[in-house]
């Protein structure tokens, strides 16, 4: 069945996150007395809700990985939040898309006012029906609601009709719990591809010029 419905993951896949992202966990550990953490663990916090990053990562307690949320927060919502760009190619790629008549939507972990002010500063938010991110207050947060959530919001009935386009092996396993496909992009900070794949992956791109192609040749 042809997709008419397109939801993007945002840290990744549009948006090259990784500098705000980075000096904000250093911010937080810092305040902690800790050391440094390495590039590859840094892209591990890209993606995942921050509190399970910080258990996973670090052995934080759940009550301590919150308050390191908090912390996070007091330097990624005023500095690091600007700390990024767009991924070659993206501006065209939701330009085509439009002109196509796909419906396009946002659908990300991150939560949705930081997203709604990452794509304005960037300059396209316009492209998108809906910029949907998780509200905890709501208990939206991980993959799977966020996904069911902007299908919701869209009308989209028949998940038939739609296909997230992520960067992480947390995109595709959010896609297949929320009973939609996923095609994922080798740019992002996925650290091994094979487990995208494994997560339930159905083609991996190099760019998003050929996500549309095979998008647009599918039957």
């Amino acid at each position: 069945m042809k997709k008419t419905t397109i939801l993007f993951d945002l840290d990744g896949t549009l948006v090259n996150t990784e500098e705000g992202v980075d000096k904000s966990v250093r911010y937080t550990l810092e305040k902690y007395g800790m050391k440094e953490p390495d590039r590859n663990t840094v892209r591990r916090f890209i993606g995942p809700l921050l509190v399970d990053s910080f258990q996973r990562e670090y052995g934080f307690s759940r009550e301590k990985a919150e308050e390191a949320d908090l912390i996070f927060r007091e330097r990624y919502e005023t500095i690091g939040l600007f700390e990024c760009e767009l991924f070659p190619g993206v501006k065209e790629a939701l330009k085509i898309l439009k002109e196509k008549g796909y419906k396009i939507s946002v659908a990300s972990s991150k939560e949705e006012v930081p997203c709604q002010r990452i794509l304005e500063r960037l300059g396209i938010a316009e492209y998108f029906d809906l910029i949907c991110g998780a509200r905890l207050k709501e208990n939206i947060g991980e993959k799977a609601e966020v996904l069911n959530d902007a299908l919701k919001r869209l009308g989209i009935s028949d998940k038939k009709e739609a296909v997230l386009i992520g960067d992480s092996r947390y995109d595709a396993r959010g896609a297949k719990e929320a009973g939609i496909d996923c095609i994922g992009v080798s740019y992002g900070f996925e650290e091994d591809l094979e487990e995208m794949r494994k997560a339930g992956v159905k083609e991996i791109f190099d760019t998003l010029a050929q996500v549309i192609e095979y998008l647009e040749s599918a039957d």
